[in-house]
């Protein structure tokens, strides 16, 4: 925790020494759309999300640092349940300027996880997907991020005002393939906990690998990825071997400013180490609905994910969550979630690759205030409840509750 705390304390203090803005106009990484409508990867968010972050504009650079850290109490109820205290944590620095026609950029995301949450990662019921050891499944638990989240180059080249071309390529990056990231996604950005429905949506957002072409005509997006399909190790400091043996498209359309979605498909070969030989087909799309007011954001989003393995079987995931900041002092936030899992048991249990319909309802609350310049701390509690059917309510319970407590720190753009 010392050292997420100098990290803040470092980022804070480059703020104060950068405190100037230039008057210009700032679009889009890859058009000409409102800044604020660039989320994860290649991906589109409603343009009037409220942006978290530090912005500057020294020479005509766009220079953004994005980040947060939470110190988080974890009790995870029912007999499969755990408890651990641990910190998620992310930072974001984007630089992006004009040079005619043309828009460079230079994208980098990091997170200590590895150190502040450990390879097995943090308990959460129904949460499957990646390994600890790269033999054993990590079963009611989520997974740390990688140290290197994502490190991408953009260029973009502008036919016109409605028309421009681009190309992305990341090692680590994120492919043209589901909505954005739950961590950047608005209605997500302060639920501590995962969605369980993240394989079936945006686990490809670390991926050693991807290069995407897009073409951008005034409100919609289609934008078409290679990538390695095999999701990061276990060993999540170093970099994973590329492969480009994966594929996928997306189109996006935003025909308001208060409306970002997406329809997506993607080729996944081998996504899972302890399953080299199992290849996915997973579809999905999204919406979202931003409402901002002067100090205020509300946004909802609901989507669908389908994963077809191969061999295996078909698994739907559903997902609906919200989220409301108001006047930088009171945050309430849910998620509702269905989906059908095969990864709850493995042999030799009796149950090992069933398809079990599982669901979770969460609702959290935090306490906003500021404390240090360019930060604003936060006070929340999570609760859930986890629902699985009767034929396994022997091994989880018969409606598993659970709940986190958490200090949030929010790096953000203000001298309170």
């Amino acid at each position: 925790m010392k050292t997420l705390f100098f990290m803040l304390m470092a980022i804070s203090s480059w703020a104060i020494t950068h405190d100037h803005h230039e008057s210009m106009v700032m679009h889009g990484m890859y058009g000409t759309y409102p800044l604020g409508q660039d989320a994860t990867g290649t991906s589109w968010m409603p343009a009037s999300t409220h942006m978290p972050g530090i912005h500057r504009f020294p020479d005509n650079w766009l220079l953004m640092v994005h980040g947060f850290l939470m110190a988080i109490y974890d009790d995870q109820g029912g007999p499969r349940g755990r408890d651990k205290f641990f910190s998620e944590n992310m930072f974001m620095l984007t630089a992006q300027k004009d040079f005619g026609n043309s828009t460079f950029a230079l994208r980098n995301m990091i997170s200590i996880e590895p150190a502040t949450i450990g390879c097995n990662g943090y308990p959460l019921l129904l949460q499957t997907g990646e390994t600890c050891n790269g033999i054993t499944p990590l079963i009611d638990r989520q997974h740390p991020h990688d140290f290197l989240m994502e490190l991408a180059a953009v260029y973009t080249y502008r036919f016109s005002k409605k028309n421009s071309l681009f190309a992305y390529f990341g090692y680590p990056g994120e492919p043209a393939l589901g909505p954005p990231a739950y961590i950047h996604r608005f209605s997500a950005f302060f639920n501590p906990e995962a969605p369980i429905t993240h394989h079936w949506l945006d686990s490809t957002h670390i991926i050693f690998g991807v290069a995407t072409i897009g073409y951008v005509h005034d409100w919609w997006k289609i934008d078409a990825s290679t990538f390695t399909g095999r999701e990061p190790d276990q060993h999540r400091w170093n970099f994973d071997p590329p492969r480009f043996d994966s594929y996928s498209a997306r189109i996006s359309v935003n025909p308001t400013n208060d409306i970002a979605a997406q329809f997506s498909y993607g080729y996944i070969k081998s996504p899972e180490a302890i399953e080299p030989n199992v290849n996915t087909q997973r579809t999905t799309a999204s919406i979202s609905y931003n409402k901002a007011w002067a100090v205020s954001n509300w946004q909802i989003t609901a989507a669908w994910g389908l994963n077809c393995n191969n061999p295996g079987h078909n698994l739907n995931g559903y997902l609906l969550e919200s989220a409301i900041e108001i006047d930088s002092k009171h945050v309430l936030f849910g998620r509702a979630e269905y989906v059908a899992k095969d990864e709850l048991f493995i042999e030799p249990s009796s149950n090992a690759h069933k398809v079990f319909n599982v669901g979770k309802i969460d609702l959290g609350y935090i306490f906003e205030f500021p404390l240090i310049p360019y930060t604003l701390w936060g006070l929340g509690f999570v609760g859930s409840a986890s629902f699985v059917p009767s034929s396994i309510k022997h091994e989880y319970g018969r409606t598993p509750l659970s709940y986190m407590a958490f200090l949030r720190i929010e790096l953000k753009d203000n001298k309170k």
